[in-house]
């Protein structure tokens, strides 16, 4: 469908790409990888046409549409959600305008015999058919469907795009852009504000009904599960692999050492040669097989080895001062937004030189109580900061706070105090902004160089508790893998909010759950405690209602009795229990008409099949059953959204 050809870009006479050639294919699932600053993010904005490339070309056929998720954007504030995610189907208001116009047209004209009016007839049907194939479809489902499958509630909808964070409002615009259906997805990081549940429904999303898919994401499991081809951006050049990321990972690395022997072997033979010829250059008798070596030397084709990029990002956090033995206690901490609890009664004790792990759902209060901690907003209960305790805090959006119209220099100048500042030039090489690198503006970095840079900070003074918000967003995989070394080798106490379970594995001795108001302690690392809440990854645990009833084991002889369950339940006066009566017979009502619904048009689709079976043909009959393909898929998605809400009030 796409076509990039002899693409070069050169950024202050420095090459990023070198005449680079590959075909974006229908129904393509396509990994860009690459260290930060590599390239990826440029390659898509190239594509989608919004930044030119020194030379060379991207062929996008005219009838393809390409839609694209940046990193960060500027977000529009004044709609609420469902009338900001509504824009996605304003096609279709353009095509009524459309419509219109050829109707108006239509009715001036009276040379019904001629070319052009035939035209117009053709474009009115065609016009025509597209409007009901898409006004069949269930937009107000589609945009319930979609706005639930990232995160959002019912009583989310209605509330101003202003009242949510910057990671919500990505995700408001990431459904828009889903429910655009787009030929070609570009996504850039869309992972990085979403939680577990809604990864795996984004997962679906793009294997299931996502036509083709380029996406830049350093998120390993996400990747291997969307992706079945991988394009390696390294140092200009590309390296294309029919396979998902983790089997490239194995397949490069045989191509690298294949490569290296057959050079190795080839440079042993002209070195051989080489020598046979200095050997005996002057010696008559033999000048008939020097001169056939040196012809045979001039015909060999050179093997090149593909340049490895050994930069190398050199991250050690300084010694930690010694604080007191316990640099955090909390007692029965809670906090609440109006009527809103996020967590309550949270009660718990961090040892000096533990790392520890707050996992769950988005929303459920983890970097609430980072910032409880940081004592940024007030809360209920008590909260003691250990003897001597230094923070080093990174939040999860600290590089988007940095200057853009800075340097790199400049924005670590400007915090550096005291002999720290004569060392600035050597901390910036140590994370990959050596030479003309530290003169860059921050606004031209990547959002992993943006990470890498905000992380200096932490580095500027001696601290004995980190805690790291989502430290890991941005951040290619072997930067992943160094910052995870500098914590384990790092001598203080760690707090780390993260949703990447690779990356807590082996790494924190302790886990805190959040979730239905409350913080649990778990001892043992992450798997350890994915073991004793019986369940097989983090997705699961923030896909399960009740972590509070999963986390209090009932002995095998005393098997849970319906009185149990009554009495964990608040009784009911006699009008709660006729008001849920009342909307569970709405519900189910719901769900019966959308199974006649669909009963209905499965009914016509098969006789519709029928027709085409026995030989009628035409694009009439075609259209019809595509169109009537449509209509089934939405009402299929209708009766999934009642069937959802039957069991949500059934189990309220």
């Amino acid at each position: 469908m796409i076509s990039i050809q002899n693409l070069s870009v050169e950024f202050s006479a420095k090459s990023l790409f070198d005449n680079i050639n590959y075909v974006i294919n229908k129904k393509d699932r396509i990994a860009l990888v690459g260290k930060n600053g590599a390239g990826k993010s440029t390659m898509l904005k190239i594509i989608a046409g919004l930044q030119k490339p020194t030379s060379g070309s991207v062929a996008v056929p005219a009838d393809i549409t390409v839609g694209y998720l940046p990193q960060q954007m500027v977000l529009n504030d004044t709609l609420t959600v469902l009338e900001e995610v509504r824009k996605a189907f304003s096609h279709i208001d353009e095509m009524h305008d459309r419509l219109n116009r050829i109707n108006a047209e239509l009715q001036s004209r009276d040379d019904y015999e001629s070319a052009s009016y035939q035209q117009l007839i053709d474009s009115l049907t065609t016009l025509t058919e597209r409007i009901a194939i898409e006004e069949s479809e269930n937009c107000e489902a589609e945009m319930e469907k979609t706005l639930m499958g990232l995160g959002f509630n019912r009583e989310d909808f209605n509330r101003p795009t202003a009242e949510f964070s910057g990671g919500w409002r990505m995700r408001i615009e990431l459904a828009k852009l889903l429910l655009t259906r787009p030929d070609v997805l570009l996504l850039d990081e869309p992972t990085n504000h979403l939680d577990i549940e809604s990864i795996q429904w984004l997962e679906n999303f793009l294997t299931t009904k996502a036509n083709a898919v380029v996406l830049v994401s350093h998120d390993r499991a996400f990747i291997d599960n969307v992706t079945g081809r991988t394009i390696e951006i390294s140092l200009g050049k590309i390296y294309d692999y029919s396979v998902n990321y983790s089997k490239y990972v194995v397949l490069r690395q045989e191509r690298l050492e294949q490569q290296m022997r057959a050079y190795q072997n080839q440079q042993k033979q002209i070195q051989d040669t080489e020598e046979f010829i200095e050997r005996f250059r002057y010696k008559a008798t033999k000048s008939v097989q020097v001169q056939s070596r040196i012809k045979q030397l001039a015909k060999i084709e050179r093997i090149e080895v593909d340049e490895v990029d050994t930069s190398h990002l050199n991250l050690k956090f300084p010694p930690a001062p010694r604080s007191g033995d316990y640099p955090i206690i909390a007692d029965n901490v809670g906090k609440c937004y109006g009527e809103h609890r996020v967590f309550d009664n949270a009660t718990f004790t961090i040892k000096r030189g533990e790392k520890v792990a707050f996992v769950g759902k988005n929303g459920e209060g983890k970097s609430t109580l980072v910032k409880c901690i940081m004592n940024e907003i007030p809360f209920t209960g008590n909260l003691k900061i250990g003897h001597n305790v230094k923070i080093g805090y990174f939040a999860q959006n600290q590089a988007q706070l940095l200057d853009g119209e800075l340097t790199v220099f400049d924005t670590i100048d400007h915090v550096a105090v005291g002999d720290i500042r004569i060392k600035i030039r050597d901390i910036l090489g140590a994370f990959m902004f050596g030479g003309e690198a530290s003169d860059k503006k921050v606004k031209v970095l990547s959002g992993g160089e943006k990470t890498r840079l905000a992380m200096i900070r932490l580095l500027l003074e001696p601290v004995n508790l980190l805690i790291l918000d989502e430290p890991t967003n941005h951040l290619d995989m072997k930067t992943k893998d160094i910052l995870k070394q500098a914590i384990k080798d790092f001598d203080g106490t760690v707090i780390v909010v993260s949703h990447d379970r690779e990356f807590l594995d082996g790494l924190v001795e302790k886990v805190y759950e959040f979730g239905g108001g409350k913080v649990r302690e778990c001892l043992g690392g992450i798997y350890e405690f994915l073991e004793k809440k019986k369940i097989a990854s983090l997705a699961e645990l923030e896909l399960s209602k009740s972590p509070a009833v999963q986390n209090q084991a009932r002995p095998a002889s005393s098997p849970k009795t319906d009185k149990d369950t009554a009495e964990s339940k608040p009784r009911m006066s006699y009008a709660e229990q006729r008001e849920r009566e009342k909307a569970v017979k709405r519900a189910e009502k719901k769900v019966a008409e959308a199974e006649a619904e669909i009963s209905r048009i499965e009914t016509e689709i098969a006789e519709i099949e029928a027709q085409i079976a026995s030989g009628e043909t035409g694009n009439d009959i075609f259209n019809r059953h595509a169109a009537m393909n449509k209509q089934l898929e939405n009402a299929m998605s209708v009766w999934e959204l009642a069937s959802m809400e039957h069991e949500e009030i059934k189990n309220r």
